[in-house]
């Protein structure tokens, strides 16, 4: 990867700060123990997998402001009841299950290891930083405080305009109000398609957090050299980042 100078640094919260699949684990198993007692505890990886995978798409069309939150939510529960056996929930039930897994969920946040380092060496290097999520801005911003890293500004999210990434104008709006130039800001995700190649589609510099054993879909190697070419940034760890954007 070739060492390139930039003036900020945006940064998606959930699995890429935030550890979000973990606290999902914690808060699925719960939910698990409460309304789907049969399902064996080896399990719970399954579960996991489903909720994350979203294969219908009920978050992304939350984000293009389609459907509300609660909406989005009732949706996939329901989806993961009825695949692993648990009561349909309408209103007043999904209320009800959406209190132990948001219990769980925000007992359970924690930042990943190398968040806090990797930020505080960006901001001694005089980069000016910010984040950019697909989650309300109050939610995001005590999800960061709980973390550690509530210093850190939630500057977009999704309730900010509407819409949520991939669509161009967040990104924008983020650099407007991180105060950088889109080509000379980073936009650091755990999605390749709605963080990083969106990213570079705005105008920004993309880069795609892929740590170990985290992604979300199947991402063939087709679309990682096809991202690459369009000049996204592939990182392990945010430990890569300063060196990387600060040299």
């Amino acid at each position: 990867m070739t060492t390139r100078r930039v003036d900020g640094v945006l940064l998606d919260i959930d699995d890429t700060l935030v550890d979000t699949r973990g606290a999902f684990e914690q808060a699925l198993a719960r939910v698990a123990q409460v309304y789907l007692p049969d399902v064996a505890d080896e399990r719970l990886g399954e579960l996991v997998a489903v909720w994350r995978a979203d294969v219908q798409g009920h978050y992304r069309r939350y984000t293009r402001g389609e459907v509300s939150h609660v909406d989005q939510r009732r949706a996939r529960a329901n989806e993961l009841h009825d695949r692993f056996g648990g009561p349909e929930l309408d209103e007043a039930a999904f209320a009800e299950w959406d209190a132990v897994f948001e219990a769980a969920f925000a007992d359970s946040w924690r930042a990943h290891d190398d968040a806090a380092p990797s930020v505080e060496a960006l901001a001694a290097a005089g980069l000016a930083l910010g984040t950019l999520t697909n989650a309300r801005v109050d939610y995001q911003s005590v999800k960061l405080e709980r973390t550690g890293l509530g210093w850190l500004p939630v500057l977009v999210g999704r309730d900010t305009l509407g819409v949520g990434k991939p669509a161009p104008q967040v990104f924008l709006e983020a650099c407007r109000r991180l105060g950088t130039d889109p080509a000379r800001t980073v936009y650091v995700g755990d999605e390749l398609d709605i963080d990083a190649v969106a990213a570079v589609g705005a105008g920004l510099v993309g880069a795609w957090l892929d740590r170990p054993g985290t992604r979300r879909h199947v991402i063939d190697e087709a679309e990682i050299a096809d991202a690459r070419a369009a000049g996204v940034l592939v990182l392990a760890s945010l430990a890569e980042l300063p060196t990387l954007v600060a040299g």
